[in-house]
């Protein structure tokens, strides 16, 4: 709410909760919102074959790879992921999560099922256990890639995903636009148009793998 009582127009929020508003028909469609609504949209299911291939190139051999991800709103994600690696070969095992203390039992299922690797889907929830989460992959020698840069940085292996920083400069022009008469159903919602590669070598190495030279190469960040 502003000063004056004027109920602000809603933006999407980061987090898995954008999928659910397009495909429940929240919006529209992304060009043209229509409502209260737009903003900048972070899930992009379709990441997940990416996150596959990363994960081929640092574990020999993958067949069996897990997914952790947030049951509460995740379904469209966790299905485009799904997709992606019934197309690839790749076997997949599901470990969705509730709450915070899901996580860890998830993680130790994964672990003990063997998985080769796993991929961490979006969620408000996985969010803010990033660092619990790449804590509980190194004790486990897990490989993880997730969307969220900020996830190496905390120990995980590697992240692919949206640039958050320029997002967040482009959500500033959004609310301009708004303050200044724009109608938010008439804004189109937008995708990331910048991606980040980012590789955590000091964690590769804890957990007995080695990052190809050229994907380091190719890497936007490389922590060592």
């Amino acid at each position: 709410m502003t000063a004056s009582g004027k109920r602000l127009p809603q933006l999407l929020p980061t987090g898995s909760r954008q999928s659910a508003k397009l495909s429940y028909g929240w919006a529209q469609s992304i060009p043209r919102p229509g409502g209260n609504l737009t903003g900048l949209f972070l899930d992009l299911p379709e990441l997940g074959g990416k996150q596959i291939e990363l994960l081929r190139e640092v574990v020999p051999n993958l067949a069996d790879v897990g997914v952790l991800w947030d049951a509460t709103f995740g379904a469209v994600q966790f299905r485009a992921t799904e997709a992606a690696m019934h197309s690839s070969g790749v076997t997949l095992q599901s470990f969705p999560v509730r709450d915070v203390e899901d996580i860890s039992n998830a993680i130790d299922r994964a672990t003990r099922a063997r998985v080769q690797g796993l991929i961490v889907l979006t969620s408000p929830l996985i969010f803010n256990q990033l660092s619990q989460i790449a804590d509980l992959a190194l004790k486990g020698r897990l490989p993880m890639v997730s969307i969220f840069n900020s996830f190496p940085k905390v120990g995980g292996l590697m992240a692919y995903g949206p640039n958050l920083a320029s997002m967040f400069k482009r959500a500033a022009s959004y609310i301009d636009r708004i303050l200044r008469g724009a109608k938010p159903g008439d804004l189109p919602i937008e995708r990331p148009s910048k991606f980040a590669l980012v590789i955590n070598i000091k964690t590769a190495n804890s957990i007995g793998l080695e990052i190809p030279w050229q994907l380091q190469q190719l890497a936007d960040e490389v922590i060592e």
